[in-house]
């Protein structure tokens, strides 16, 4: 989901990130609070207070991001849930839940708590604009905290549309989690509401456009996508779970492996190996002793005119050997590593022995056959 994140501070134990993508959102934001909405709400208003105002309210609005998010964390840490971190990117904002919550319970708790705080706060600022004298252009208080109020609102509602991603399709799926007991099905129940409301704002995003609102539709459209994709990756995750339950790393590895010797040139590395097996990273070794792990990305960073003069020891990430798992680990806890690890692939080592590599696609693909022909054929 995310791009290159930049970690900004951490409270209670929860570390807070801007994703790249969310810097789009904020001048977005903040251009369309300075040139349309406070200068319809406070009549004389000049350009430089109108700016500032714009500021002041892409500020408030990743406040009030956060406060959402961290109540979704906090509601977590209750339940034992490990929470990584909070992400702020273009369409939001997400508690990075590392595992899924127990039961339907959990499940509600930690949902609601979103909209709660968002309401609460929508409450909050809607009184201090009360406190404050009509907005104009030397008191404009009242209609930043009016604006907070009204976007905290708007917060709230959204999120409670029962589909998935929303905060409310989190509640829907609690309900028909609880109501039936299988979780698998509350998943793409949740999943089906999120598909439909995500395919029904891309066709409110075309239609705006046809109608000459580019801007509008355009941001409808992009957020159906996006609630459309997360929706397609809950049902996958789901999948993952409860097919790949019981197998372990061993089953799903490939066992035969080209291995790259420490001291191979960096221009015979791109020539007999990426250009010749094109895998996207190979096992490490010197002297039969496993070092690491040499990835395309790795050889991207070197001038093509180094190539000739350094090896494959000079430039291999010194952590490579941190992205290992044994034969009997499952599968799902594998997926965790890659994730921790950001990467698509692992080696397998059993006592320092290497024994294959697992990657991603290979994951995909055994699930994809063990779906197509049943469990007990695979």
């Amino acid at each position: 989901m995310f791009g290159r994140k930049f970690e900004l501070f951490s409270i209670l134990g929860f570390r807070v990130s801007l994703d790249s993508s969310w810097f789009l959102l904020a001048i977005l934001i903040t251009w369309s609070l300075a040139t349309g909405y406070f200068p319809s709400v406070i009549e004389g208003l000049s350009t430089q207070a109108a700016w500032v105002l714009g500021v002041a309210g892409a500020l408030g609005l990743f406040l009030s991001i956060v406060v959402h998010e961290f109540s979704h964390a906090i509601i977590a840490r209750q339940f034992n849930l490990p929470i990584s971190g909070i992400t702020l990117f273009i369409f939001g904002g997400v508690a990075e839940m590392e595992d899924m919550p127990p039961n339907a319970r959990a499940e509600f708790f930690m949902a609601i708590a979103g909209p709660i705080a968002s309401i609460i706060l929508a409450g909050l600022f809607y009184g201090l604009s009360g406190l404050f004298p009509a907005a104009s252009p030397d008191k404009p208080l009242a209609a930043l905290f009016s604006y907070l109020a009204l976007i905290n609102t708007v917060l709230a509602v959204f999120n409670l549309i029962p589909a998935f991603p929303l905060d409310g399709g989190r509640v829907f799926r609690a309900a028909v989690w609880w109501w039936t007991g299988d979780v698998e099905k509350a998943t793409n129940r949740a999943a089906f509401m999120g598909r439909l409301l995500g395919s029904l704002l891309v066709a409110i995003g075309v239609l705006s456009m046809i109608t000459g609102n580019f801007i509008s539709g355009l941001w409808q459209g992009l957020i159906g996508l996006f609630i459309i994709g997360a929706a397609e990756s809950s049902q996958m995750q789901m999948a993952l779970k409860t097919e790949l339950a019981e197998i372990r790393v061993q089953r799903v590895m490939v066992s035969d492996l080209v291995t790259v010797p420490a001291d191979t040139l960096l221009d015979d590395l791109v020539e007999s190996y990426f250009h010749r097996h094109f895998h996207k990273a190979f096992p490490v070794v010197q002297n039969g002793t496993l070092l690491g792990c040499i990835r395309l990305e790795d050889i991207g960073g070197v001038k093509p005119v180094d190539r000739y003069n350094k090896t494959v020891g000079d430039i291999m990430a010194s952590d490579s050997m941190t992205r290992v798992v044994r034969s009997d680990t499952p599968i799902l806890d594998a997926l965790k590593v890659m994730q921790k690890h950001h990467t698509s692939r692992l080696m397998v080592v059993d006592n320092g022995v290497l024994k294959g590599m697992l990657t991603m696609r290979d994951v995909m693909s055994f699930l994809a056959v063990r779906q197509k022909l049943g469990s007990a054929k695979v």
